[in-house]
C-alpha cells in the first residue's frame, strides 16, 4: 500500500452520509441528525456524516435482536461457525479498504492497521471454533439411577460497547464470541471512530448473518450508551473503554443483576532485573509504549528498573525512541501516527507539564508538532521521564499517550512493590534471566496478564482481561468467554 493508494481511496470513497444497521436493513436515525467525521490526519477532508441516534433507535435495536435471538439461538453451530469463517475470510479480502478507514478516522500507521485487522481475522476464527467448544460436564451421582450433567446456553442480547483505539479487533472481539456461542448484538462504536464499523457490519451481512443478530447503531454515550446498557432485554454488556465509564456501567448492570465483561484502564509495568541485553529490553519496551501513539489500555508506561542499571536502560531507551518517526499513516518509514484529536493531545500535554512541575526530568520528547503538515493533526513527540518516583501522578494516572516513566529501585521487592502500587492491574512485563525473579514476579503482580522477556503482546486464543481497577467479569478471547456469553443449566435425569 503506497500513500497514492490511500490517499487516491480516500479521495473516492469520502462524504457520504451513513445510517444504523437494525434487523437487516440501513435506516436514518429517529432524530434525522448526522454528526460529520473529519480525517485526524487532514481536517479539511470530511469522511462522512454519521447518525446521532437517540433512545428510539436503540429499542429498535434491541427488540430486533432480541426477535432474532429466538432462531439465532437454535441454529447448529457448525452454521453459526461457517458464517463467521466466512467473515473472517472478507476481512482477508477487505483488509487494504479496512486499513484506509481504520487509518483515517483513528489515526494509527497503516502497518499498525493492517495489523488490527489480521487480528481481527484470527480471534474470529479462534471465536468459530468455539462455536464447537460449549461443553457441559457430566459428573457421578449420588443416587441410584440418577444421570447428573451440566450444560450451557447463550445468554440473549447483548450489548457491545467499544472505544476509539480498536475500531475494528474491538468490535470483533465482542461480536465474534457473541454470535459463535449463539447470542445476538446491538453495537454502539465510538462517536470519534464509527466509519470502519460501517464496513464490519456490512462483511456480517455478506457472510450471512440473519437480520436482527447484528445491529449497529451510531451516536452519543448518553443518548446511546446509556438506554442501551438499561435496557430491559440487554442480558449482558461487553464494554471496553475508561474504568470511570467501566464503573458507572457496572453500576447500573448490578441494579439489574446483569453480567458485564469490562475491560478498562492500565498503568501496566516493565519491571527490569539484572537483564544483560538491555537493547533488546529497550526495543520490547518502547514497542509496547508507543505503538497506536500510546493509546492502548496495554500500553507499557512505566519502566521500573534496578538502580545499578537505571542509567544503561534509560540511554537505550532514548536511542530507540529516536527511531520513532512520527507522521500521518501513509507517510514512508512513519511508526507513530497523531492522536486521535486535539482535546486528547491536550490531555497529555498537561501530564508531560504535571511531571515537569512533579520533578520528573524530561530527556527527550513531548513537544506539540505544528508546522508543515503536522498542522493538519494533533501530532507528539514520544516523550521519556527519569528521575520519577511512585508517588507522583504521571506514575500512577493512566495517561494514555505516548509518554514513559522510569522508576529506579534499589532491589527486586521493591521492584515488585512498585509495580503494584497502582489502581490498575491488566498488564505487566518483567525482563530478568534469573528464573526465580520470574515466577516470584509471575506470582506476586496483581496484574491479569503476565510477560516474560517480551513487551505487552497478547495472542488470539489466550484469555484477555485485568484485575483491581483493569477488568470485571469473565476474559474476553479464550476459554473463559463461554462464562460471559452463556449460563449454566445442571441437569437431573432419573431412569
Amino acid at each position: 500500500m503506497s500513500q497514492h493508494e490511500m490517499l487516491t481511496w480516500l479521495e473516492q470513497n469520502t462524504g457520504k452520509t451513513y445510517r444504523n444497521f437494525i434487523n437487516g436493513e440501513w435506516v436514518d436515525s429517529s432524530s434525522g441528525k448526522t454528526a460529520p467525521l473529519y480525517h485526524v490526519a487532514r481536517k479539511d477532508q470530511l469522511l462522512g456524516h454519521f447518525p446521532d441516534s437517540t433512545e428510539q433507535d436503540v429499542n429498535a435495536a434491541v427488540e430486533a435482536a432480541h426477535e432474532a435471538f429466538k432462531t439465532w439461538s437454535k441454529l447448529p453451530a457448525p452454521d453459526r461457525s461457517a458464517i463467521l469463517m466466512k467473515f473472517a475470510d472478507l476481512l482477508e479480502r477487505d483488509i487494504d479498504q479496512l486499513a484506509y478507514m481504520l487509518s483515517a478516522e483513528q489515526g494509527k500507521t497503516l502497518a499498525e492497521s493492517r495489523g488490527e485487522v489480521g487480528r481481527a481475522v484470527k480471534e474470529t476464527r479462534f471465536a468459530a471454533g468455539d462455536a464447537f467448544r460449549i461443553d457441559g460436564e457430566t459428573l457421578p451421582s449420588e443416587r441410584a439411577n440418577v444421570w447428573n450433567s451440566t450444560i450451557r446456553y447463550p445468554i440473549g442480547v447483548i450489548a457491545a460497547i467499544a472505544p476509539w483505539n480498536f475500531p475494528i479487533v474491538t468490535p470483533v472481539r465482542k461480536i465474534a464470541p457473541a454470535l459463535a456461542y449463539g447470542c445476538t448484538v446491538v453495537f454502539k462504536p465510538a462517536s470519534n471512530t464509527p466509519w470502519a464499523t460501517i464496513k464490519l457490519v456490512e462483511l456480517f451481512a455478506e457472510a450471512g448473518v440473519p437480520k436482527g443478530v447484528v445491529n449497529l447503531v451510531i451516536g452519543s454515550g448518553s443518548r446511546v450508551g446509556d438506554p442501551l446498557v438499561k435496557h430491559p432485554l440487554v442480558k449482558g454488556i461487553s464494554f471496553t473503554g475508561s474504568t470511570k465509564q467501566g464503573l458507572a456501567i457496572n453500576e447500573i448492570a448490578a441494579k439489574r443483576l446483569v453480567r458485564t465483561q469490562l475491560e478498562l484502564g492500565g498503568k501496566n509495568p516493565a519491571v527490569v532485573l539484572g537483564y544483560s541485553d538491555l537493547e533488546y529490553a529497550a526495543k520490547q519496551i518502547v514497542s509496547a509504549a508507543f505503538t497506536c501513539s500510546g493509546q492502548r489500555c496495554t500500553a507499557i508506561s512505566r519502566v521500573i528498573v534496578l538502580k545499578d542499571q537505571a542509567e544503561a536502560l534509560t540511554e537505550a531507551l532514548v536511542k530507540e525512541i529516536k527511531h520513532i518517526k512520527v507522521g500521518p499513516a501513509w507517510e514512508p518509514g512513519v511508526n507513530m501516527g497523531p492522536l486521535v484529536n486535539t482535546n486528547h493531545l491536550e490531555s497529555v500535554q498537561e501530564y508531560i507539564k504535571i511531571g515537569k512541575e512533579e520533578g520528573a526530568r524530561l530527556l527527550t520528547g513531548g513537544e506539540v508538532l505544528s508546522e508543515g503538515e503536522f498542522a493538519s493533526g494533533s501530532y507528539m513527540t514520544p516523550a521519556l521521564f527519569d528521575q520519577v518516583t511512585p508517588d507522583m501522578r504521571i506514575a500512577k494516572e493512566e495517561i494514555f499517550g505516548p509518554v514513559l516513566s522510569v522508576i529506579a529501585v534499589e532491589n527486586e521487592q521493591e521492584a515488585f512493590e512498585v509495580a503494584n502500587s497502582v489502581a490498575y492491574g491488566l498488564a505487566a512485563a518483567v525482563f530478568t534471566e534469573n528464573l526465580s525473579s520470574a515466577y516470584r514476579f509471575a506470582e506476586q503482580i496483581e496484574s491479569g496478564m503476565v510477560h516474560v522477556n517480551h513487551g505487552t503482546a497478547s495472542a488470539a486464543h489466550m484469555p484477555f482481561g485485568g484485575v483491581k481497577q483493569s477488568g470485571f467479569g469473565a476474559y474476553s478471547i479464550g476459554s473463559t468467554n463461554k462464562d460471559f456469553f452463556t449460563e449454566m443449566k445442571v441437569v437431573y435425569f432419573q431412569f
